[in-house]
C-alpha cells in the first residue's frame, strides 16, 4: 500500500470487520502481545502469522497487533491509582479466558462483541475481539459460557471450561457486513460508520467483469456517470448533485485529482483492484480539499501471506474491432508479498475518429519488518489515446482532433504498531499527469442540425495544442491510540493525522509558444475520536487546512449510529434495525486554471475563496427474512455555495476573470436492497429521487443554467439492479441502468434548441462456463437491448457490442 490507508482483513463477501480488543474487566490487565495457538501463548511481535488472511482474501489490514487491548491512561490521579488495586485485589480468583473467533470457513472475524454469561444468563465480561478475532478476559472462577455474536453472522456460545483456546465459529449470514477503510481512516464495519457506503467486493468485479471504473459506479445510489459518447470520452461522476470536481479520488490512499478537484473517469480501469469504496457526503473532515461530495476509493489486490505463486490470463474481442486482454501474478515468499497485473484495451468505437486505445501496469509489494513494522509499496501507470469527434449526432465529425494522457502514482508507507493500542503510518507517494489536446487541421465548416432542427450559421473548426504537466506530491502521518475497550467503556479510538500535498504544475499553449508554471503548498491537520458501544457508535472528526490558494479553513464532520432492534439469536425474521445519520462541511481549492490563468479571456484570480459544501442524511437499514434480505433507505440534503465561474469584466474586449458566484442546493432520498433469496442466486438494485435547484447562477443568462432550474446533466430519477446466478460451472450476471430525464443543452444553436436530455435504460450481461478448475469461457454483452440513445446531446453511445473470450489460470 503506498499511502496511509490500512487494509481490511477479508476480501469478497466476507464480513470485514474493523478489530478491537482488549479487558472485559477494567482491573485485569491482560498479558502483553499474548498470541493465542493450538493451545500455548507466544509473544505476537516475533510471530509472523498474525498477518494471515482468509485463503480466498487478497486484502487484509497492516495491523499486526491485536489493537485496543486494555491499558489505563497515566494519569497523576490518586482515585485512578486506588481504583485500579482495588479492582486488581477483587479478581485475583478469576480466571482467564482466551480464544479465537471465526467463522464457519475457518476465517477469523475482528470486532465480533465477545461476552462470558454465568448459567443465568448475567453478563460477566464483555469485549470485542482484535484483529485476528482473538480475545481474552477475565471471568468468575464458576459456571460459565462465552457468546460471540456479530451482525451478519449468526451467534454461537461455548463452554469457558472447554479446551483453551477456545474457538468460536459464527454462521455466515446470507447478506453480510463489509469493512471499509475510506469512511474512517481506519478499518470499520459499513454499518457503523453513519455515511452512505457502498463496496464492489472482488466477487462483485469478478461477477460484473466491467473493464472502466465509471460502469461500475453506475451501480450506486445517488452517482450519476456521464460520458461524451463511447469508451474513451470524457467521463464525469456527479454524486448527490455535486459538481463532477466535488469527489476525491484515492488509490491505496493517494490523492490522484488533479489540483482543484478535477479528475476524468474515461480510462480508469478495474484491472488488478481488488474492492471499490465510495462515501457519499463531504469528506473533507478526514481528507481535505476535493471531498466535497464523496470519495472514491480503489484499493489494489494483494497476496495472502503464505500463498504459491498463482495468477490468470484472459483475452476477449468482439464488436467494433474490440480486443482486450491481459494477465496478473501474485505470491509470496516468507515475509515477502507481491501482486502485479498489466492490461491492454483497443476499440475503433462507433464513430469516425472515436478509437479508443489503453494501457495499464499496476503492482504492490509488502514485506514484514520483524514483528510490529510492515513496508508496502504500490504503483500504477496508465496511458490512454483517443480520437475526439466531437458531436457527431449533429454534424460532421473532427477527424484529426485527439486526446492523450500519461499518468503514474507511486507510494511507499511504513506501518508501525509497537503496542496493542498505538499504531502509526507514514507514507509518501508522487502522482504524475500528463495530458494532450491536440487539433492541428481546421475541418470544413458545416451546420449543425438533427431531427428537424438547424442552426442558423454555421459552425468552424479551429486548431489547438495544449499539453499540461502536472505532479502532486503526498505525504500523511497518522497514529491511532487506543484509549479503552471493556464493558464499562465501550471501545474508543482515537485517530491524529497530519496531510501535506505539494502541487505543481506547467500549462502549455504550443501554439502561441507559452507556458504557465504554478505551484501551491497545502497542509492539514485532523483529529477524529471513535466511540463503540454494542448499540451505539459517535464519530466526531475535524479538519483545519492551510491552503496556499485560499488561507486556512476548519471542517467538521459527525456521525452516530444507533441499533434500534437487534435481531437475536438465530436467523429471525426481523433483524437488526440500524438508525444512521451525519453530517459534514466540504471545501475545493480552486483549479490551477481558474488561480493562475493569464488568458484575458479567462483571467485567473488568485482571491479566489474555496468552494464549499454542507451535507446531512439520515437513514434506516433493515435486515429481514434471516439475513436474506437487507433494505435501505437515506434522506440527504446538500448545500454548495461559492461556485467559482467566469464572469465579464470589459464587455468590449469580451475579457472575463472568475469570480465565486454560484449557490446550488440538492436534496433527495435513496432506496437500496440486496438479496439473497438461494444460495445460487443475488440480486441488489437502488433508486434515487434528485430534488436540485440552481439558487445563485454562474450565468444567468443561460437558459438552462439560470436560477431555479434543475442542476445541469443531473438526472431527477434514476436506478439500477444487478441479478447474479451460478450453478455448476456456469455463471450470469445481468445488469441494468434507469436514468431519468435532466437538464442539459445542445451547444449547437440549434432551433428550436433542445434544453432536456430524455429518459434511457440500459442493459448488460455476462456468462462464463469453466471449462475446467482453470479455463473458463466468457461472453459479454453491452447494450443488450440495442439501445439508441446520446449520452449527452450530441454523443451517440454505443448500440449492442458483443465480446466473447477466454481466461486461463495456473
Amino acid at each position: 500500500m503506498g499511502s496511509w490507508m490500512p487494509r481490511p482483513k477479508y476480501g469478497h463477501d466476507r464480513t470485514m470487520l474493523r478489530k478491537t480488543a482488549g479487558s472485559g474487566n477494567p482491573a485485569i490487565l491482560p498479558p502483553r502481545y499474548a498470541q493465542f495457538d493450538a493451545g500455548k501463548t507466544t509473544p505476537w511481535r516475533g510471530d509472523p502469522r498474525v498477518r494471515k488472511p482468509d485463503p480466498g482474501g487478497v486484502l487484509f489490514s497492516a495491523r499486526a497487533t491485536p489493537e485496543g487491548a486494555h491499558m489505563h491512561v497515566r494519569l497523576p490521579s490518586t482515585l485512578l491509582i486506588l481504583s485500579f488495586l482495588a479492582g486488581g485485589a477483587s479478581s485475583a480468583a478469576a480466571r482467564e479466558v482466551a480464544g479465537l473467533v471465526v467463522d464457519d470457513s475457518g476465517r477469523t472475524l475482528p470486532r465480533a462483541h465477545v461476552r462470558a454469561l454465568d448459567s443465568s444468563g448475567r453478563e460477566l465480561a464483555a469485549m470485542f475481539t482484535d484483529e485476528a478475532g482473538r480475545f481474552r478476559f477475565a471471568a468468575p472462577d464458576e459456571d460459565c459460557r462465552v457468546e460471540a455474536s456479530l451482525t451478519g453472522f449468526g451467534p454461537a456460545t461455548v463452554r469457558c471450561d472447554a479446551a483453551q483456546p477456545l474457538r468460536i465459529a459464527l454462521a455466515v449470514a446470507p447478506i453480510q457486513e463489509t469493512v471499509v477503510v475510506t469512511a474512517t481512516r481506519t478499518e470499520a464495519p459499513a454499518g457503523q460508520v453513519g455515511a452512505s457506503v457502498t463496496v464492489f467486493t472482488a466477487d462483485d468485479l469478478e461477477r460484473r467483469r466491467v473493464p472502466l471504473v465509471a460502469d461500475l459506479l453506475r451501480g450506486t445510489p445517488g452517482a450519476a456517470i456521464v460520458r461524451t459518447g463511447a469508451p474513451g470520452g470524457v467521463t464525469s461522476l456527479f454524486v448527490r448533485g455535486g459538481e463532477s470536481s466535488y469527489n476525491k479520488v484515492l488509490l491505496d490512499g493517494i490523492p490522484l485529482n488533479e489540483p482543484g478537484g478535477t479528475f476524468n473517469f474515461s480510462s480508469l480501469t478495474t484491472d488488478n483492484l481488488d474492492r471499490l469504496e465510495i462515501v457519499r457526503g463531504a469528506q473533507s473532515a478526514l481528507f481535505g480539499s476535493d471531498a466535497m461530495a464523496s470519495v472514491v476509493q480503489l484499493i489494489t489486490k494483494r497476496a495472502a501471506p503464505g500463498a504459491r505463486p498463482g495468477g490468470s490470463a484472459w483475452i476477449e474481442g468482439g464488436t467494433y474491432a474490440t480486443v482486450r486482454g491481459g494477465g496478473q501474478v501474485a505470491g509470496t515468499s516468507g515475509p515477502f508479498d507481491y501482486s502485479f497485473g498489466a492490461s491492454g484495451l483497443s476499440t475503433d468505437n462507433r464513430e469516425p475518429n472515436s478509437a479508443f486505445r489503453d494501457a495499464t501496469i499496476s503492482g504492490a509489494a509488502g514485506v514484514v519488518l520483524g514483528g510490529s513494522a510492515t513496508l508496502r509499496l504500490v504503483g500504477r501507470t496508465q496511458r490512454q489515446h483517443n480520437g475526439t469527434p466531437g458531436q457527431t449526432a449533429f454534424g460532421r465529425p473532427d477527424l484529426d482532433a485527439f486526446f492523450e494522457q500519461h499518468d503514474g502514482v507511486g507510494g511507499a508507507t511504513l506501518d508501525h504498531q509497537p503496542t496493542p493500542a498505538f499504531r502509526e503510518r507514514a507514507s509518501y507517494s508522487l502522482s504524475i499527469l500528463h495530458q494532450q489536446s491536440t487539433n492541428l487541421v481546421a475541418d470544413p465548416p458545416y451546420t449543425p442540425q438533427f431531427d428537424g432542427r438547424i442552426a442558423p450559421f454555421q459552425f468552424t473548426d479551429f486548431r489547438f495544442d495544449s499539453f499540461n504537466a502536472l505532479r502532486r506530491h503526498h505525504a500523511s502521518y497518522q497514529a491511532d491510540v487506543r484509549l479503552a475497550n471493556d464493558a464499562a467503556r465501550g471501545s474508543h479510538l482515537l485517530t491524529l493525522a497530519a496531510d501535506w500535498d505539494g502541487e505543481r504544475a506547467t500549462l502549455q499553449d504550443r501554439l502561441a509558444g507559452t507556458a504557465t508554471p504554478a505551484s501551491r503548498d497545502n497542509v492539514g491537520v485532523v483529529a477524529q475520536h471513535q466511540a463503540i458501544w454494542p448499540r451505539v457508535v459517535l464519530t466526531a472528526s475535524g479538519r483545519v487546512e492551510r491552503n496556499a490558494s485560499f488561507g486556512t479553513a476548519a471542517v467538521p464532520r459527525g456521525a452516530v449510529v444507533v441499533v434500534a432492534h437487534e435481531g437475536g439469536a438465530g436467523r429471525a425474521a426481523i433483524g437488526d434495525t440500524r438508525l444512521h445519520a451525519s453530517a459534514g462541511l466540504g471545501i475545493k481549492e480552486p483549479t490551477v486554471l481558474q488561480s493562475f490563468s493569464p488568458s484575458p479571456f479567462f483571467r485567473g484570480n488568485p482571491d479566489l475563496e474555496p468552494e464549499r459544501s454542507r451535507t446531512v442524511e439520515a437513514g434506516i437499514e433493515q435486515r429481514v427474512a434471516g439475513d436474506r434480505l437487507r433494505i435501505e433507505a437515506t434522506w440527504f440534503d446538500n448545500r454548495f455555495r461559492n461556485l467559482i465561474s467566469t464572469r465579464t469584466t470589459n464587455p468590449a474586449t469580451f475579457e472575463s476573470q472568475f469570480f465565486n458566484i454560484g449557490l446550488t442546493r440538492a436534496r433527495g432520498a435513496e432506496l437500496a436492497a440486496d438479496a439473497a433469496p438461494a444460495a445460487a442466486f443475488r440480486i441488489r438494485g437502488g433508486y434515487t429521487f434528485l430534488d436540485s435547484q440552481i439558487v445563485d447562477s454562474t450565468s444567468p443568462s443561460s437558459v438552462v443554467l439560470a436560477p431555479g432550474k434543475w442542476l445541469f446533466r443531473r438526472p431527477r430519477h434514476s436506478g439500477f439492479v444487478d441479478a447474479s446466478w451460478s450453478r455448476g460451472p456456469v455463471a450470469a450476471n445481468l445488469s441494468g441502468v434507469f436514468v431519468g430525464r435532466f437538464v442539459d443543452s445542445d451547444f449547437a444553436s440549434l432551433q428550436p434548441p433542445i434544453l432536456e436530455h430524455p429518459s434511457y435504460s440500459t442493459w448488460d450481461a455476462r456468462v462464463s462456463y469453466a471449462v475446467t478448475p482453470r479455463a473458463a469461457i466468457l461472453m459479454s454483452i453491452d447494450n443488450v437491448a440495442n439501445a439508441d440513445y446520446m449520452e449527452p446531446l450530441g454523443y451517440p453511445a454505443l448500440k449492442r457490442a458483443v465480446r466473447i473470450g477466454l481466461r486461463i489460470g495456473f
